[in-house]
């Protein structure tokens, strides 16, 4: 496959070399051309392997969007063989453009999905691309996707592409692990080879001064924490001396312990008072971040919300900082300042910086602010200013009346990049993966404590000439803090990628050889429709279940003819015991399925998860396993209850591989065995067939209805009825 009108750079040629042979990790300065690497790739697999597929993924539409644009531009493909996979596209168009594309361009959830409605088979793939694949971590579709390709392709070849996989070792090496990376190819603005290719970027930061009016809140809001620290301090939950140094980080850790000592059963009440403490100080912490590095407006808005919820929430933690007077009287304080138009000296000093910078010809400004009620109020300051053009730029849920959907982010863009404004105002949606060719100025509203976003935000500008950077911070606040908290993450970066860079060149190089292997028979297991996005799904495929997804009558898995399970976690089993619904669903399930079994995930203590009398669920624990004779198995996680349901089906199915939704039940009561008859035809479920027979009355009149009188009954369609008249008209020919 050839490239039109493209010429790789030096450092582009060395890293595509590298990258061809091995999974990789390509992290590269934003605007310094990671899609044309993967190009690069694609066409040279493209090239091996003529009969096999390129995907590539990435986190958002307008992303995905760009990746195709430069593939039609640098590549002889024709339209059809190229094609966008996201939310927006039915499943069933997905699956047939599948067959017919080469090049497919996908948002990670939407081929998560497919895969794991066997829409697409990843065997068919020869490369497969991750953009902004510091996201891969945790649960996020990435890390399945991988995974699935890995075991899957017959030729495997993974490329994963970030400005910047962040500053903690643990989480790039979660990174590489689960992208399966045995190859890191870096470079920064300081490589010679890619130096060159640099536009100068200078970066100022510009200080600002709290006013005294704004220093006088910040001492109130200060009190108010300094109150709850030491009602902590008193109980012993919080062990340091000096109270007055207690961060963020600290609160969140603290609670993940406490939160874990309740989870385990501990009933203390010392305990639970000091987790709504928590919740308190986390709530004061982000009023005093949105009063220092924001502004008045914003932190006027959200502590309205809390006075506003303590009407209707019963959240102790929003009721108690409602109560305390210094919070009233901090509304009162900023109301003031609002009549008075006294604001954060941020927005003054934005405003000099924007008149300054629109004074210069066809300059373009793009301001980052990551609370939205603020870019808001940004957009409507900068609008007065002569010869600006602003516009905000923000996400697709609607907040207080504000959202874009992709198309108008899409549409913005483009204005922006034509001349229509010369100014977006944007929230953190905009730090990732914008291709907008010239941006002169990029302002942070506040410094950021991530290297990720930090480096993302930066590389908005510079990318075809000479950049500014302008960062506001308000001295004496958490502002400074966050300045060296990135730059030291940055730093930090660039030293792990380095280290983990030499621990993979000692691992002996992968050959890429065929990975295709006889088909193993797998075991079957059907899967409740509703059950597609519960981690225990992704789980059996990973250990090569074959997992089918279907409407079930009863039940959420089913392992066997004979093995039904009603799958709960811990707190859903609590409450369906408060709501009523476990006993009825339990009811069914041992009336429809011969071995019955309840499966309770979760590592909570199912005592505490609700206030709720332990002698209740004891009770109805007794009916289910002693009346009902139904037996309750127990896992901490998904890992647990997929390895548990595989051991259970396989062994269920060493006889018979075969199974359907109608179960070899004996049925002594007549109508039981009238419904066991009509839900045995296929698409008819135990709902339907009592529906049916409630209708007809007999199962003759059923047998020799016509499709127009099957179609008067509820929930029986047309499709659903020449199903069964098929069915019962057809010859045996076996």
């Amino acid at each position: 496959m050839d490239i039109k009108g493209f010429s790789p750079r030096l450092y582009q040629e060395t890293i595509f070399s590298s990258c061809s042979q091995k999974n990789s990790l390509i992290v590269l300065p934003t605007g310094m051309g990671k899609t044309n690497i993967f190009l690069m790739l694609a066409a040279h697999r493209m090239t091996l392997y003529p009969n096999k597929k390129i995907l590539l993924l990435g986190p958002t539409r307008p992303l995905i969007e760009q990746y195709k644009k430069v593939f039609t531009k640098f590549l002889n493909l024709p339209p059809e063989e190229t094609a966008i996979f996201t939310g927006q596209v039915a499943p069933a168009k997905r699956a047939e453009l599948w067959k017919t594309s080469k090049v497919i361009f996908s948002t990670p959830q939407g081929v998560e999905n497919d895969i794991v409605n066997r829409r697409i088979d990843l065997s068919q793939v020869s490369l497969l691309g991750i953009d902004e694949s510091h996201r891969a971590v945790g649960d996020y579709a990435y890390v399945f996707v991988a995974r699935q390709y890995q075991k899957n392709a017959e030729f495997p070849l993974i490329a994963a592409m970030t400005a910047s996989p962040g500053s903690d070792m643990a989480k790039i090496e979660e990174v590489c692990e689960n992208l399966f990376v045995e190859n890191i190819e870096v470079r920064t603005n300081e490589d010679p080879d890619v130096k060159p290719y640099i536009k100068d970027v200078k970066v100022t930061w510009v200080p600002v001064k709290l006013t005294p009016e704004l220093k006088k809140i910040q001492s109130r809001i200060k009190e108010m924490l300094k109150q709850r620290m030491e009602r902590l301090k008193g109980w012993g939950i919080l062990r340091r001396k000096d109270t007055n140094y207690v961060s963020r980080t600290d609160i969140i850790s603290l609670q993940a312990e406490l939160r874990g000592r309740a989870a385990n059963g501990e009933k203390d009440f010392t305990l639970w008072t000091a987790i709504s403490v928590l919740a308190e100080v986390m709530k004061i912490f982000h009023g005093l971040e949105l009063l220092e590095s924001q502004g008045i407006i914003p932190l006027h808005t959200y502590l309205n919300g809390i006075y506003k919820d303590s009407f209707k929430t019963k959240t102790k933690a929003t009721q108690n900082i409602a109560k305390d007077p210094k919070f009233r009287e901090i509304i009162l304080m900023l109301e003031a300042l609002i009549d008075d138009e006294i604001f954060h000296p941020k927005m003054d000093a934005l405003i000099k910086i924007v008149k300054k910078e629109i004074q210069e010809k066809d300059t373009k400004l793009l301001i980052f602010n990551q609370f939205r009620d603020n870019v808001v109020d940004i957009e409507r300051q900068l609008s007065s200013i002569e010869g600006a053009r602003p516009s905000i730029f923000v996400g697709q849920m609607k907040k207080n009346g504000t959202g874009l959907s992709q198309k108008e982010q899409k549409a913005l863009i483009e204005q922006f990049n034509d001349g229509t404004y010369n100014i977006v105002i944007s929230t953190s949606i905009g730090e990732e993966g914008l291709d907008i060719p010239k941006v002169d100025t990029v302002i942070f509203y506040e410094p950021v404590p991530s290297a990720i976003r930090s480096i993302q935000r930066r590389g908005r500008t510079g990318r075809l000439d000479k950049g500014k950077v302008v960062i506001l911070m308000a001295e004496g606040t958490r502002d400074e803090a966050y300045k060296w908290s990135s730059h030291h993450k940055e730093l930090r970066m660039y030293r792990n990628l380095d280290t983990l860079k030499k621990k993979l060149t000692v691992k002996s190089p992968s050959v890429t050889l065929s990975r295709y292997q006889e088909p193993v028979e797998k075991i079957k297991i059907l899967v409740d429709h509703r059950e597609k996005a519960n981690h225990v799904v992704k789980e059996l495929i990973d250990l090569g279940a074959d997992v089918e997804l279907r409407a079930l009558e009863v039940g959420d898995y089913l392992l066997s003819k004979r093995v039904g399970i009603e799958y709960k976690k811990v707190e859903d089993f609590v409450n369906s015991i408060l709501d009523g619904r476990l006993l009825s669903q339990l009811k069914e399930l041992k009336r429809n399925i011969e071995r019955p079994i309840l499966l309770i995930e979760g590592e909570e203590d199912i005592y505490s998860v609700r206030n709720i009398h332990p002698n209740a669920i004891r009770g109805i624990i007794s009916t289910i396993t002693v009346s009902y004779g139904i037996p309750m198995l127990t896992t901490r996680n998904s890992k647990e209850t997929a390895a548990l349901f595989k051991v259970i089906a396989r062994r269920e199915q060493e006889t018979s591989k075969d199974f359907e939704m109608h179960f070899e039940k004996k049925k002594s009561d007549p109508d039981e065995q009238m419904e066991y008859i009509i839900s045995s035809i296929p698409g008819i479920g135990i709902t339907t067939a009592k529906t049916l027979l409630k209708k007809f009355k007999t199962v003759k009149k059923i047998v020799n209805a016509k499709e127009d009188s099957l179609q008067k009954v509820d929930k029986v369609g047309k499709k659903t009825a020449t199903s069964i008249r098929t069915l019962l008209d057809n010859e045996y020919t076996r």
